[in-house]
């Protein structure tokens, strides 16, 4: 997602520098696009006037801003640090205090979309934190994304985030569910989704995963690990708030039966294999 989003940057003419744990990987991508390569988060901030990160999860972010090399050891006072990571709204609310001791700005802006949308540019990012941040990353954004929209202080982005992905967990399962009681019960599952596709059984997920989840193609457009961790967040930021989401917490399940079964880095559409042992249909 990173380089994808990253390669949208250069192509709207913005300069960068750029840092990957594995030097060698932002070596090939700097040949390919054009950008400068630097050793240290620390090193990248000194050059830098605005930071994009996109890790897997909070430990990353961590390490990245506030590690012994991190973006905090070289940051000017008044940069910007835009965080794309899905981490849970606690941490990124407290590494963006500590950002803030040392002048640093922090909004968070994950995105939603996958890998072919971060291709294009048409991503849907939603950003938590102070206006006058996200205006001054807005043409950052929007050469990244299609959709930019401000949903309230910092870390609100990664909240909505966090539930959308589990309402989108919660509707593969669904999808997954249906095409199997339409398989055990003779339904033609061509006409299924022909039929669905047009009324109020509609939906992302049935779009994108119906396919491959009958093909039992789980190239991977979002790592069903990823998945698992976003949903989990998902739960605990509501049991900490006193409300539950009894729908992600049987796609929680779902998942994580999924993992078990070697399925981490597989695309979520995987969830099928667990669904089709529970109900012994293969579709």
């Amino acid at each position: 997602m990173g380089s994808r989003m990253a390669a949208n940057l250069r192509r709207a003419g913005f300069e960068l520098a750029v840092y990957n744990r594995t030097t060698e990987t932002a070596r090939g991508w700097a040949h390919e696009h054009g950008a400068e390569v630097v050793t240290s988060p620390k090193e990248l901030a000194e050059r830098s006037d605005v930071v994009i990160s996109m890790v897997v999860d909070e430990t990353q972010v961590d390490e990245l801003m506030l590690g012994p090399e991190g973006v905090v050891h070289g940051a000017r006072e008044g940069l910007l640090v835009v965080d794309c990571s899905t981490i849970a709204p606690t941490e990124t609310r407290r590494i963006g205090a500590a950002l803030g001791e040392h002048g640093v700005h922090m909004i968070d802006a994950p995105v939603t979309g996958s890998a072919p949308k971060a291709q294009d540019g048409t991503l849907t990012i939603m950003v938590g934190g102070e206006p006058e941040d996200l205006e001054r990353a807005r043409p950052l954004l929007e050469a990244m994304g299609k959709l930019i929209v401000h949903v309230g202080p910092l870390g609100q982005g990664e909240m909505l985030k966090l539930i959308n992905n589990s309402v989108a967990a919660a509707n593969c399962s669904t999808v997954a569910q249906a095409l199997l009681v339409a398989k055990k019960t003779g339904v033609d599952l061509d006409a299924l989704q022909t039929v669905m596709a047009a009324g109020s059984g509609a939906s992302a997920m049935l779009e994108l995963k119906a396919g491959p989840m009958r093909e039992h193609d789980y190239t991977t457009l979002f790592k069903l690990e990823h998945m698992l961790k976003d949903v989990r967040l998902c739960l605990e930021e509501g049991q900490a708030a006193g409300i539950g989401f009894p729908s992600a917490a049987e796609a929680r399940e779902v998942l994580s039966a999924a993992m078990g079964r070697g399925h981490a880095d597989d695309d979520f559409a995987a969830m099928i294999e667990v669904l089709e042992g529970y109900t012994g249909t293969r579709l």
